[in-house]
């Protein structure tokens, strides 16, 4: 397929199945695992903690056969956005796909800014003496040089992504490596009394907590889904790109886990107070290799995660541009670059709020925010775009659909029932905040925004529904493509 750019002056399709995984494995592998495994020890109470990314990667794999359909059959920009405004605009015109913009355009950059705020925190390793102050300038540099990287054309965006895949590979492989050299089995695979009581509600408000750990972990999987109208052959490559990276990370944190929990006490973890529980991987080194190693590998986990910030912003300053084109966002969101044809308004945005989301974490509970907008993603994204494949295949059995859901619906009800429960666990979890409430809030508030806007712009419910067949630019595909 050609590079060159589309009559429309729209995108240019320069990235190929390697490429495309990198993206998502850059962007799933950041520093998460180096912040979270401490996390899920303390979720489970013990080493069984492996559980936890099991179950995040079997939620991972179900919901990925659900973006993997509906990614190669419209492989657009903007990716939940084309999804839902395809599936439900039949009955509530430019509902759905107004609420996912308008909730992506928060929880998609206030996540990445999660990932700037492990940057800082990694880097406490290696300067103890590191301020506030100090921190807080050093995490709006890293979101500044983020967006001045992704301010040129995508086929510089696509090398750069590849060097930092290479990085990330390195810096999670050394840890494994080092942990292998001093490797306990007695710390690894000794379980406290009632470890896997299956009767016990302790485990299983262990197993919803990891659960949401994981999946956090696993996030990143659809990266490149958003990014359909840039993908080579996207009929063949966006489903294998969203499996492939799944399961290569899926092997990568099973190792650190139970490599990280072969060297240290897992008992440590659990102690706010000590180095392992801010900073596993290095603890991990220092006690193999020494802190000269330590050091070393702590400088690969932070361009790690320098590197997830990166695929992050890179993904979803795409959402609000198909929005927009169409119509069902604010306007200027549909101009791109006049040179380097990447959505400006949308990358600038997103960077502010990123920054804004950062500095929230670093002066109070960010925690609290994020677990908030995430839930607000269960309601707008996860579970209305299962419902979403559901109701197209129904509707349009004529969608060319290069990829097919494997055993469907299977996936489709295992993905359902995982997000259910994350959602469930939300309010257990968090005593006097009420995350359930305030995401219903949210949408509420959505709601009348779509309001505010339907009239202005004249559409349902204040003008007629506009009902649009997507046409797909997927390729069908060859001998060796996937097929369900």
């Amino acid at each position: 397929m050609s590079g060159s750019p589309p009559p429309e002056g729209g995108f240019v399709r320069r990235v190929g199945l390697f490429q495309a995984t990198a993206i998502n494995m850059s962007q799933m592998c950041g520093i998460g695992p180096f912040v979270t495994i401490p996390l899920m020890v303390t979720a489970f109470g013990g080493p069984q903690a492996v559980i936890g990314f099991l179950a995040g990667a079997v939620l991972a794999l179900a919901d990925g056969l659900v973006w993997a359909e509906l990614g190669a059959a419209m492989p657009g920009s903007g990716g939940s956005y084309v999804y839902l405004r395809q599936a439900f605009q039949y009955r509530t015109g430019r509902l759905m796909p107004f609420l996912f913009v308008w909730t992506a355009m928060l929880f998609i950059p206030l996540i990445m800014s999660t990932g700037v705020v492990g940057f800082v925190q990694y880097l406490g390793y290696l300067s103890p003496g590191l301020g506030q102050a100090s921190g807080d300038l050093v995490g709006l540099g890293v979101i500044a040089l983020v967006v001045l990287l992704l301010w040129r054309g995508i086929e510089h965006i696509a090398r750069i992504t590849a060097v930092m895949w290479a990085v990330m590979i390195a810096s999670v492989l050394l840890v494994i490596v080092a942990a292998a050299t001093d490797f306990s089995a007695h710390l690894a695979f000794t379980y406290p009394a009632h470890a896997f009581g299956l009767t016990s509600n302790h485990f299983w408000l262990g197993f919803a907590g990891g659960l949401t750990i994981g999946i956090y972990d696993y996030l990143g999987y659809n990266t490149t889904a958003y990014m359909g109208a840039e993908i080579k052959d996207p009929g063949r490559v966006l489903p294998r790109s969203v499996l492939y990276s799944i399961l290569g990370i899926m092997a990568i944190y099973l190792l650190l886990q139970i490599g990280t929990l072969g060297v240290i006490d897992w008992h440590r973890m659990t102690d706010p107070a000590d180095v392992a529980a801010t900073s596993v991987a290095s603890a991990v080194l220092e006690k193999t290799w020494g802190k000269g190693a330590a050091d070393t590998v702590t400088v690969l986990i932070l361009i790690t995660a320098f590197a997830s910030v990166f695929t992050g912003l890179l993904g979803g300053s795409r959402v609000p541009y198909d929005a927009a084109r169409d119509r069902v966002f604010f306007r200027p969101y549909a101009r791109l670059h006049p040179r380097h044809r990447f959505p400006t308004l949308g990358l600038a945005t997103m960077g502010v709020i990123t920054a804004a989301g950062f500095l929230v974490g670093r002066h109070t509970d960010l925690a609290t925010l994020i677990q908030l907008l995430t839930t607000v993603m269960v309601i707008v994204q996860a579970l209305a775009q299962i419902v979403a494949l559901s109701v197209l295949r129904r509707r349009r059995p004529d969608l060319a659909r290069p990829y097919r859901m494997w055993l469907y619906p299977l996936p489709s009800v295992v993905a359902f029932a995982g997000w259910c429960v994350i959602y469930g666990y939300a309010d257990k979890n968090s005593p006097g905040r009420h995350p359930i409430e305030w995401s219903l809030a949210w949408v509420a508030l959505g709601c009348v925004a779509f309001a505010v806007w339907a009239r202005l712009e004249k559409v349902w419910p204040f003008g007629p529904k506009e009902i649009a067949a997507e046409t797909t630019t997927a390729t069908e595909p060859d001998a060796g493509a996937l097929r369900g």
